[in-house]
């Protein structure tokens, strides 16, 4: 039987920063210093774009799009994105950084997925200068992915499979897409290893769609915790998810679902 060869992760919201909290302040508080207020939920919307189209997208949302004309006498534009990300790079680096703990039983899975032979990479929507801190966190810890893709590494980022397709090679699994997983909390990962051709793994407790931190989902009953996930999980399976976990722990037990479908006859 055809067995998964590889594993290609996302970062926040997947194998470190439960919920995904990091970025969400950090646009509230870029925006805020331009005297424009952003709920998290508004921030939340297109989280898993590159950083630039992230900052863009909520440049042309209709409340930020009108109050921008107000304050600058013009609309939102794609070089006020791009100097808005200079001022954001620093401010998510800290952030980012100070929720770079992996999501609980990550290294376990991650060492007892290794042992079994699988070859991990990853992507990310965010920019080489906010990930360097935590690829030598990570580093230190024990997980040494063959490549970290981030958006700015590759002319086309997510929802193109370009990093993906780099990960692919990385991995000397190039051709062997089909038994590749990718492993992330928001459509627009999903979509770069759907694009790619890979098996995809939506995670929702830990991720952007249902956004609580690890202390409140300790802190929750299972019956709050199900109803809770129930929009999280269809936004995942709507994004295209193949599987979708709470978090990464309960990775080898979609990767073992995959690999049954897998024997009987389905592809990604």
């Amino acid at each position: 039987m055809m067995k998964i060869k590889g594993v290609i992760f996302d970062w926040a919201g997947t194998i470190v920063d439960f919920g995904s909290l990091a970025p969400m302040g950090a646009f509230v508080e870029l925006f805020s210093r331009h005297d424009i207020d952003i709920t998290i939920a508004e921030a939340r919307v297109p989280m898993g774009l590159p950083k630039i189209d992230h900052i863009l997208a909520l440049g042309q949302m209709p409340s930020v799009a009108s109050a921008w004309e107000q304050l600058h006498g013009r609309a939102f534009t794609h070089q006020d994105a791009q100097t808005l990300l200079l001022e954001f790079e620093p401010m998510s680096a800290a952030a980012a950084l100070q929720r770079s703990d992996f999501v609980p039983g990550f290294l376990a899975v991650h060492n007892q997925l290794k042992t079994q032979g699988l070859r991990f990479a990853t992507t990310t929507g965010y920019t080489r200068k906010i990930m360097l801190p935590l690829i030598e966190k990570a580093r230190a810890l024990g997980f040494h992915p063959a490549l970290v893709v981030c958006c700015d590494d590759v002319l086309r980022s997510r929802p193109d499979p370009m990093g993906v397709e780099a990960c692919l090679k990385a991995m000397h699994l190039e051709g062997h897409a089909r038994q590749v997983v990718k492993v992330d909390d928001t459509a627009p990962g999903l979509a770069e290893g759907l694009a790619a051709g890979c098996w995809t793994v939506g995670v929702a407790a830990s991720g952007n769609a249902l956004g609580w931190s690890l202390e409140q989902w300790l802190a929750a009953g299972e019956s709050e915790k199900i109803q809770a996930l129930l929009p999280a999980v269809d936004l995942l399976k709507t994004a295209g998810a193949h599987e979708v976990i709470d978090s990464v722990a309960d990775l080898p037990l979609a990767i073992a679902r995959i690999e049954n479908r897998i024997a009987q006859g389905e592809t990604p």
